[in-house]
């Protein structure tokens, strides 16, 4: 028994136009612009004696930027990045919230306590200049 052999095509180079080479560069930027954030908050906090228990943990909810232990408490934080502080903060929508929080739970499952573990919801907004500001349980009622 004989096997076909499939002729194997040449390798055509792609060509991008210059609006998506234009708009893939941005968003190269935007991506490491929030890297550089997050790595920002990340020392923000581990200053103030916090310490990273997670980085881009992704749960059923989507990804969680940071998760930091405060003694036996957790903190989640969503870090966002923009020209200005309230640009930043405008940004975070209750959609967001809600598969963060979905998000938390699967991570709870991992410890001790469950979800008797005591934590809160920040958000941490940076701006062009590299200015942080954190606000404390950003998800609570609103």
């Amino acid at each position: 028994m004989t096997i076909p052999v499939l002729a194997l095509a040449k390798a055509t180079p792609v060509v991008l136009p210059p609006w998506r080479l234009a708009r893939s560069a941005r968003g190269a930027r935007a991506h490491l612009g929030g890297m550089s954030a997050e790595e920002a908050v990340a020392r923000h906090y581990v200053r103030r004696g916090l310490q990273v228990a997670a980085r881009r943990w992704r749960g059923s909810g989507g990804e969680i930027d940071l998760i930091l232990r405060d003694g036996d408490d957790l903190v989640f934080v969503e870090v966002k990045a923009a020209q200005t502080l309230a640009v930043a903060a405008s940004r975070l929508t209750r959609r967001q919230m809600d598969r963060i929080c979905l998000s938390a739970l699967d991570f709870l499952k991992g410890e001790p306590r469950g979800l008797l573990t005591a934590m809160r919801f920040d958000l941490a907004t940076v701006d062009r200049q590299g200015v942080i500001d954190i606000l404390p349980n950003a998800f609570g009622e609103t």
